[in-house]
């Protein structure tokens, strides 16, 4: 089963490179056209460090009678709110509100980090609804790290994941590129993307080591309400613990060093 129940766990070497909460909503203009001074004080004692950005959106696709043409967009401003140690950061502009970390622990921890700042946000902005809310997990499973430098990826990653890689008669060294990529939809009105394969972090040109990408994507769109967003999020948090879990074998899981977590 794609998402069989498991155990809850943490790992002590935890492969996650990445997690990314980000709630989408109607644009609200006067997040662009002002600083967002009021925001920013409420979520100063967490997020002290501030900077902006000018980014430059994709061109839109119109129609122009029987024809379609590309429409330049207006860049928007992304504003950054970033904890002192550099490793949660908060993202805001006109369209959506996001968290991301880079020292992902537990799901409650990042619940409550997110929490109070979703919270002055609705406050502020009274956004209308939420169109999309997605949780993203990326993983990047190192065999230096974890000292499996012998094992082949069929040995760690389950056989659905890994390709062409499962074969016993295809030589890993030689594969330039083996990837799955998967879009659904799930029960409850949820969807996924899932990216599986390895590749190299940051294009390597910092670390040339080749690792086992498993980088998932879920999400829920309409009109949600603020009450809603706690539950989904955390069907969403489900979602993924279940896929990481299952993609493994339990070679990599004891190599990562579980121990069980209470709800």
């Amino acid at each position: 089963m794609l998402f069989a129940p498991y155990e809850r766990l943490q790992y002590a070497r935890s492969p996650l490179v990445e997690v990314i909460c980000q709630l989408r909503f109607p644009t609200i203009l006067s997040i662009g056209a002002n600083e967002p001074a009021a925001f920013q004080e409420a979520v100063r004692k967490d997020f002290p460090r501030y900077a902006a950005r000018q980014e430059q959106v994709p061109p839109k696709v119109v129609k122009k009678g029987n024809a379609t043409a590309l429409e330049p967009q207006k860049p928007i401003t992304n504003y950054h709110f970033v904890s002192e140690d550099g490793r949660w950061k908060l993202n805001l502009t006109q369209n959506f509100i996001a968290l991301s970390t880079l020292s992902y622990q537990r799901w409650e921890d990042f619940a409550a980090r997110l929490d109070q700042p979703l919270a002055q946000f609705i406050q502020i902005y009274q956004p209308a609804f939420f169109e999309r809310l997605g949780l993203r997990y990326v993983n990047a499973i190192s065999r230096q790290r974890l000292g499996l430098e012998d094992q082949l990826w069929d040995d760690l990653i389950r056989d659905h994941y890994v390709g062409i890689l499962g074969q016993p008669d295809v030589e890993e060294t030689e594969i330039t590129k083996c990837s799955l990529d998967v879009e659904t939809p799930l029960v409850g009105g949820y969807r996924m993307k899932v990216h599986a394969g390895p590749g190299l972090i940051g294009g390597g040109k910092t670390d040339k080591e080749v690792k086992f990408i498993l980088d998932s994507d879920f999400s829920a769109a309409g009109q949600l309400t603020a009450d809603s967003v706690p539950a989904k999020l955390e069907d969403m948090h489900r979602f993924a613990l279940c896929l990481f879990r299952g993609a493994i074998t339990d070679e990599l899981h004891q190599a990562m060093g579980p121990t069980p977590l209470s709800e």
